[in-house]
């Protein structure tokens, strides 16, 4: 069974407050989720929308997972591999950023057939929009649950 992960991030402030949407799509069963961070990145949103999304499938699956994220899709198709054969050192030789997403991502990508897809974001893709809709109504639930 196919699953359909669309994913994004956002940040408010780079670093600051950020918050993610992912919307999961199968067999005709839509599932929204979003959270958020006080103090983080906009790359690392981008990959806690894919990594909890992924994290909420409860049994191993076929997964196309949509993000506007090039960062996160070229992480995951051309650079991981060499991370790890490379000890967690970039091409610039130094520590790769936000390891500890990345090696979550890695364990996710050995439990499910996952295919990463590229799109444009705020280009008009209906999920896409979505998903920037959930992760900056978590950046504002977040914000409004510090202020009481």
């Amino acid at each position: 069974m196919l699953v359909e992960i669309f994913s994004d991030g956002a940040c408010s402030g780079n670093p600051g407050v950020g918050g993610w949407g992912s919307i999961l799509r199968c067999a005709g069963k839509v599932k929204e989720l979003s959270g958020a961070d006080g103090d983080t990145t906009n790359n690392r949103m981008e990959m806690m929308a894919a990594i909890a999304a992924l994290e909420a499938l409860t049994r191993p699956c076929e997964v196309v997972v949509t993000t506007d994220s090039q960062y996160l899709v070229k992480g995951m198709t051309e650079w991981l591999h060499g991370w790890v054969r490379k000890g967690w050192v970039n091409s610039k030789k130094e520590p790769v950023l936000n390891r500890d997403l990345w090696e979550k991502l890695l364990a996710l990508s050995k439990v499910h057939k996952i295919k990463w897809a590229w799109i444009r974001g705020h280009n008009g893709h209906v999920e896409n929009e979505r998903c920037d809709e959930l992760a900056r109504g978590a950046i504002e639930t977040f914000r409004r649950e510090k202020l009481r």
